[in-house]
């Protein structure tokens, strides 16, 4: 997990803004007016989006046509449209401020009156943001976790103080907690398998409580563990350690540790040695671990963190991996010793040599990432065959895939797709919408992993809560399945309010728990924002498509309530392809009146389809 501080460490750093916009007269360049308009567009969207939802809360869940509605006149020649008599348009001061400034946009940029563009543009996103709803409970069912820090299980101190962290978590609508089970090398608890409980938890036992705590608010409790990362330089500060300390592991079996090019158990500017993920000695320690954990707790899931090497950056000949297991494997395979290898091929040697060297190296790095992905199957087989009813996670960054590949040895992307976890958690922490977009949409939106679930995160230190409010709602615009939060130790009284009011106290449904039912709650509020439009006028039908459209509709949502009530894979297949077939033809013979292109609406719509879809897959799987 990312940890604040000043370490030139990339993993404890956050993305910066994607569209960072200032005040002042300074030009706007053609291309950036343009990604000035469209952000504008697409928190347009959002905002629009959350109104919809908050306004549709009390409508009813079955689809019907307005009971005052008559033909409405349209360019087309032989048809026309059905509507309610009482035509509307969504309008707020906010909203008109939006609309005006999209229209005057290019005049602006034409009369190079850049600095009344800015001002405008900052206005109107600040008023957006302020205008979101915050007065009822709107949000949709959704998985929803917090990771809890070690930090805060060590301030808590007690089962009460302990207690009070999950009603704060409760309130919010937290449904999933990480706590934080693994760190630096020491457990919260007292086990038989690692050499020392962490000595701020000595005398209580963290993981028994917060399982019975959390269970007695219906709340799923994971527990997160780091598996590679071995120990931590601040930690030892807080334990009073020399920095010569490597954690109680390394401590104990000196021959576990991983080493840079240099020699170094930890790279220049980072703070958590490694352990060697060749060691197979090491690999069954950790094994051993997990299955402690899952045998001897009643947890509803275990999380994987630190399930990589550490960051690198090859280009600068800055690489790391080199445990005495490793090397020692990787001489046995291929008679090399990858310590002599280099990423960097001297360009003046002959081709056949430089071919030959650059085959080496991709044969070390696929080396490494082989030892992270087989030990996640490893644990994949341990929690199958000991506990299956369990949630499998693994903590990852929301990276490229060839970047990832070469800087971390992180081949997340191959876990999903081999159903080796069950989620994969981002950690796609973001300053803006912009940018946290930007980091989930590859992998939330562009890919599919069947039943694999792709959980966006976001960080919450320093975030201002309309910032996080638009945040939540990129997810949500998006075929997300739920988000995760970072961390406990951040919940403060703003974001617990706001969280408390849009989403309400938890204190039924566990989607992962319930995926069936989820799906159709979902589905119920897709229905019921489709019944407030209709009602308001925002969507017009054409006569012969709206009844057929409206029957789809429905019958869909009476086949997931049935599936709900007596789930069965095979009805959820057959579901799954007709919310297929309704995401292909949602739109047809409709027309909209919001502030949005109409383009926005629907792929928003597909997009929730598409989630509901996830959660049918996800239920089959499990």
């Amino acid at each position: 997990m990312i940890l604040q501080g000043s370490s030139s460490d990339p993993a404890d750093q956050v993305a910066p803004p994607g569209l960072l916009v200032r005040p002042g007269d300074a030009p706007i360049s053609y291309f950036f007016g343009i990604r000035m308009q469209k952000e504008l567009d697409n928190l347009v969207g959002r905002y629009e989006s959350a109104l919809f939802a908050a306004n549709a809360v009390d409508q009813p869940t079955e689809v019907q046509l307005p009971e005052n509605r008559e033909p409405v006149a349209t360019t087309l020649e032989d048809k026309s449209l059905i509507a309610s008599t009482n035509l509307t348009t969504v309008s707020t001061p906010a909203l008109e401020a939006a609309r005006q400034l999209s229209r005057d946009w290019p005049d602006l940029l034409a009369a190079e009156a850049y600095g009344e563009a800015r001002s405008r543009w900052l206005q109107v996103r600040d008023a957006l943001w302020a205008d979101f709803p915050h007065d009822r409970t709107f949000a949709q069912t959704e998985i929803r976790a917090m990771w809890l820090d070690r930090g805060s299980i060590v301030r808590a101190g007690s089962r009460a103080g302990l207690a009070r962290l999950f009603n704060n978590m409760q309130a919010s609508g937290i449904n999933t907690v990480f706590l934080e089970t693994m760190n630096a090398g020491f457990p919260i608890y007292p086990s038989r398998v690692a050499p020392q409980q962490n000595p701020l938890t000595q005398g209580w036992d963290p993981l028994a409580d917060a399982v019975e705590l959390a269970h007695e608010r219906n709340m799923d409790l994971h527990a997160w563990i780091w598996v590679f990362a071995a120990g931590n330089l601040r930690h030892n500060t807080i334990l009073a350690k020399s920095d010569q300390f490597l954690g109680p592991s390394l401590a104990a079996h000196p021959d576990w540790v991983g080493y840079d090019q240099a020699g170094s158990p930890i790279p220049l500017g980072q703070t958590k040695p490694f352990y060697d993920p060749a060691n197979r000695e090491l690999r069954d320690y950790l094994l051993r671990l997990e299955e402690e954990i899952i045998t001897n707790y009643d947890v509803d899931g275990l999380q994987l963190d630190y399930i990589r090497y550490p960051f690198q950056d090859p280009s600068d000949e800055r690489t790391y991996g080199y445990g005495n297991a490793a090397r020692r494997e990787f001489r046995r395979q291929t008679g090399i010793d990858p310590i002599n290898l280099m990423p960097l091929i001297d360009p003046w040697l002959p081709r056949a040599e430089r071919d030959r060297l650059r085959g080496l190296w991709e044969a070390w790095n696929d080396f490494r990432i082989e030892q992270v992905t087989s030990f996640v199957a490893e644990t994949s087989e341990l929690v199958r065959s000991k506990r299956p009813d369990i949630t499998l996670s693994a903590a990852v960054f929301a990276m490229s895939e060839q970047e990832r590949l070469l800087k971390i040895q992180q081949d997340w992307n191959t876990w999903a797709e081999e159903g080796l976890v069950d989620w994969i958690v981002l950690m796609s922490y973001a300053q803006d919408a912009n940018r946290f977009a930007e980091l989930i949409t590859p992998w939330v939106v562009d890919q599919t992993y069947d039943s694999t679930l792709v959980i966006p995160g976001m960080r919450l230190l320093s975030m201002p809560v309309p910032v996080m409010i638009d945040q939540l709602q990129t997810l949500r615009d998006m075929p997300a399945t739920g988000y995760a939060l970072f961390a406990t130790d951040n919940l403060d009284n703003r974001i617990q309010s706001m969280l408390n009011t849009t989403q309400g106290q938890h204190d039924s449904l566990v989607p992962q728990q319930a995926p069936y039912d989820t799906a159709a709650e979902r589905y119920k509020a897709l229905q019921r924002e489709w019944n407030w439009l209709l009602t308001s006028g925002l969507i017009t039908l054409q006569p012969r498509l709206a009844e057929g459209w409206i029957a789809d509709i429905n019958a869909v949502g009476a086949n997931l309530d049935a599936l709900a009530s007596n789930p069965n894979p095979e009805v959820a297949a057959a579901v799954q392809a007709q919310i297929t077939d309704l995401q292909r033809t949602v739109g047809a013979g409709l027309t909209l009146s919001t502030a949005t292109t109409p383009e926005y609406r629907l792929t928003t719509w597909r997009n929730r389809l598409e989630a509901i879809n996830r959660f049918l897959a996800y239920g089959a799987r499990r």
